[in-house]
C-alpha cells in the first residue's frame, strides 16, 4: 500500500463494549499504515463500562463522550463536526464504521485504492458480510426504490462458495476478492448508497455535504449518500473490501419501526416526488392494520405516530414507551408452568428446535400432566418438515386458504395460549386463544389476543387517514 492519505476513523458506540473492543482489535491488523490513521470513538453515554475498557486497552485513540444517547445520527454528527473543525488538509478521507463490525485486514486499503485512483468517486463502501453467518453476504451496496423508499440490497444473502468450511479468523486474513469468487461480480460497482457500517468518504466532500439529517437512527446514511450523489459525485461499493456485521435477519423490529416509517418519508420528501410520499403513507397505513390484526397494537400505534410526526415536521429522538416488553427465552419456562394455561396451540411456523423453547415445553408437559399441547400440521403443499414433539395432539390444516381460515374460526376460545413465530406470524391464529406468545430466536413477548371492537373502532380512523393522503 503506497497511499500517503491521512485518514480519520469515526466509530459510534452505545452499550456494546465487547463489540467495539472486537472492532478495535480487528483494526490493529489492517495492512494500511497505522501512522496515517487517527481513531475517534464517539460514546453515546454508555453505562456498560465501554469508555473505561477503551481507555484501559487502547491508549492511541481519542474518545468523545456525549452526555446522552444521540443515536447513530447524533453520534456520527458529533464525529463529523469534530472532523470539520480540524485543519483543512489534516485528513484526506473519513472512514465511518459501525461499532458491531470486524474488518478484513485489507478492507481499508481497498477502499483507499478506489478513491486514490478515481477522483470522481466521493464515497467507497465495503461489502457487508454477516457476522453470525460469515460465509453469507448481507449487502454489496444497495439501491433505493424511490417510488416507496424500499431499500434493495445488492446480492443479499448470497453465499460465497467454499466459505462455509472456514472460520471467521481465517476469513479476516484470507483472500477476500469476491470478484474472483462470484459470477458476474465486478471489483467495484456504482450504487445508490453504502451503509455507514463501513463508508470511506473524501473529507472535503463530507464537509461540503454537511451533517446528517436528524433522523436519530436509520436512513440517515442513505439520505447522506443520495444527497452527495445528487451533487454529481459517484458512490461505489468494493467487492474486495469486506467487513462482517451483526446480522439483522434474526432481530424482530419493535421501537425501531417508528424511525423506519417516519424517516423514509423525509427521505422521499427530499429525493423523490409527492406521489411516492402518498403511496408510502398508504403502505404505512396498511402495515398499521396488519399489526392491529396480529394483536400488536402498540406497534401499530408506532406507525400512526410516524405519520403524525412527519406531518408536523418532528425529527430526532422520540420518547417511546412500549407496554409489552420482550423477554429472554431463558425465562419462557414460567409461561408454560402458569397453572392458568392448560391448552396451548403451536403452528408449524414456530421452529421449536432452533431455540430453547423445545426443552422448556417438554419439561413443562412432564411436570404438568394436565397441560395439553396441540400442534398445527402444515398443509400438504407446504414443503416443511414436521417439527413434532412428545405427546402433542396434531391438528391438520386444509390446503385451501378459505377453508383454513374457517377452521381457525371454529377453533376460537378453545385455547389459553397460542404460540406465534415473529418471523412467520399467522393472522387468524392470533384470534383463537386468550393470549399470544410471540417468539423468535432471541426472546418472547406475551400479548393479549386482539379484540374485534377495537379493530372496528380503528377502521374509520385508518380510512380517513387513507383518504387524506395527498399528492
Amino acid at each position: 500500500m503506497n497511499s500517503t492519505a491521512k485518514i480519520l476513523i469515526i466509530i459510534v458506540t452505545w452499550n456494546k463494549k465487547s463489540y467495539v473492543l472486537d472492532l478495535l482489535n480487528s483494526l490493529s491488523t489492517l495492512t494500511f499504515p497505522r501512522d496515517q490513521l487517527d481513531i475517534l470513538v464517539i460514546d453515546n453515554a454508555s453505562n456498560d463500562g465501554t469508555v473505561e475498557a477503551l481507555e484501559a486497552e487502547f491508549s492511541d485513540i481519542q474518545i468523545i463522550r456525549n452526555s446522552e444517547n444521540l443515536g447513530g445520527t447524533g453520534g456520527f454528527n458529533t464525529g463529523l463536526a469534530w472532523a470539520f473543525e480540524q485543519a483543512e488538509a489534516q485528513y484526506d478521507y473519513l472512514w465511518l464504521l459501525d461499532n458491531d463490525v470486524v474488518v478484513h485486514q485489507n478492507a481499508l486499503s481497498e477502499l483507499v485504492t478506489l478513491l486514490d485512483s478515481q477522483t470522481d468517486i466521493a464515497i467507497a463502501g465495503s461489502t457487508m458480510m454477516q457476522l453470525d453467518y460469515p460465509w453469507r453476504i448481507n449487502e454489496m451496496g444497495a439501491f433505493v426504490d424511490r417510488g416507496r423508499g424500499t431499500l434493495l440490497f445488492n446480492r443479499h444473502l448470497q453465499e460465497v462458495p467454499g466459505w462455509r468450511e472456514k472460520t471467521l479468523p481465517e476469513l479476516l486474513v484470507g483472500d477476500a476478492d469476491l470478484s474472483k469468487k462470484l459470477d458476474y461480480c465486478q471489483p467495484s460497482m456504482d450504487v445508490d448508497y453504502v451503509a455507514a457500517a463501513s463508508l470511506l468518504i473524501r473529507a472535503p466532500v463530507a464537509k461540503q455535504a454537511g451533517l446528517w439529517m436528524d433522523f436519530f437512527i436509520h436512513f440517515d446514511d442513505v439520505e447522506w449518500c443520495l444527497r452527495i450523489a445528487q451533487s454529481g459525485h459517484r458512490i461505489v461499493v468494493s467487492a474486495k473490501s469486506l467487513i462482517w456485521h451483526v446480522s439483522a435477519i434474526a432481530k424482530v423490529p419493535s421501537w425501531i419501526l417508528y424511525y423506519d416509517n417516519r424517516n423514509v418519508l423525509y427521505l422521499l420528501d427530499k429525493h423523490s416526488d409527492p406521489l411516492a410520499i402518498k403511496n408510502t403513507q398508504r403502505w404505512i397505513l396498511k402495515k398499521t392494520l396488519y399489526y392491529k390484526l396480529l394483536g400488536k397494537d402498540d406497534l401499530a400505534q408506532l406507525h400512526l405516530q410516524a405519520l403524525e410526526d412527519y406531518d408536523r415536521g418532528a425529527m430526532g429522538k422520540k420518547d417511546i414507551q412500549l407496554p409489552y416488553q420482550a423477554k429472554s427465552l431463558c425465562d419462557i419456562q414460567r409461561v408454560f408452568t402458569d397453572p392458568s394455561i392448560k391448552n396451548i396451540i403451536i403452528p408449524w411456523t414456530v421452529n421449536l428446535q432452533a431455540t430453547s423453547i423445545f426443552d422448556s415445553l417438554v419439561s413443562a408437559m412432564r411436570a404438568r400432566p394436565e397441560l395439553k399441547v396441540f400442534y398445527i400440521v402444515p398443509p400438504s403443499h407446504i414443503p416443511l418438515p414436521l417439527r413434532q414433539f412428545p405427546n402433542a395432539i396434531p391438528l391438520a390444516m386444509p390446503n385451501f386458504v378459505i377453508s383454513r381460515y374457517l377452521k381457525y374460526l371454529r377453533l376460537r376460545n378453545q385455547f389459553d395460549l397460542a404460540l406465534q413465530s415473529d418471523y412467520q406470524p399467522i393472522i387468524p391464529l392470533s384470534w383463537i386463544a386468550k393470549q399470544n406468545l410471540f417468539v423468535n430466536y432471541e426472546n418472547y413477548c406475551l400479548r393479549p389476543s386482539p379484540k374485534l371492537p377495537e379493530i372496528i373502532h380503528a377502521l374509520p380512523i385508518l380510512i380517513k387517514k387513507w383518504l387524506n393522503t395527498k399528492t
